[in-house]
């Protein structure tokens, strides 16, 4: 499976005078509800996650066009987007704004779609890493901190730049 988690370890309190953090966890996940990317911003135990991510994905992907995008869930709100074949699943605090949270998973997906060149499934799987990075240059302990696509990808194409000279460098002929 083409299914990586990243876990950023934080404390229970933020920059928002002492406020828990507004996005928990965001996770990619296709329409069989195999999870593309999941990205967590706070702890819990591998039992735990998988249980809750296995509801959370069930009660998304049974939920039909004309309901609404998002829904209580135990002590947090999930607010999700289906794109294509993935569903962009992010989990928040309770009084964190909704509509704010769609636009953050457009956002998501206009940055994919640019780096990508027209974002599909297979592009998340094959460069499940690059996505992590994305969501790292958007998100950092469960805040957003940047909305700007050039500088969202600016470090991952200097990446791409780096990794490109140095396959030149190793496929040309020794003298």
């Amino acid at each position: 499976s083409a299914h990586l988690s990243v876990y950023v370890l934080v404390g229970k309190e933020s920059g928002r005078g002492g406020q828990r953090m507004a996005i928990k966890f965001v996770l990619l996940v296709n329409k069989q509800g195999q999870t593309r990317v999941a990205q967590y911003y706070e702890y819990k135990n591998v039992t735990e996650r998988c249980a809750d991510e296995s509801e959370i994905i069930r009660k998304c992907l049974a939920r039909n066009e004309k309901q609404c995008s998002f829904m209580e869930y135990r002590n947090f709100k999930l607010v999700y987007r289906r794109y294509a074949s993935l569903y962009f699943i992010v989990g928040i605090d309770a009084a964190e704004n909704e509509l704010s949270i769609l636009e953050f998973i457009h956002m998501i997906v206009e940055t994919y779609d640019s780096y990508f060149e027209g974002v599909c499934e297979l592009d998340i799987m094959f460069n499940v890493e690059k996505a992590h990075m994305i969501l790292d240059e958007i998100v950092v302990n469960g805040e957003i901190i940047e909305t700007n696509r050039t500088r969202i990808l600016a470090p991952v194409r200097i990446i791409d730049k780096a990794s490109k000279e140095s396959l030149k460098a190793a496929m040309k002929p020794q003298k």
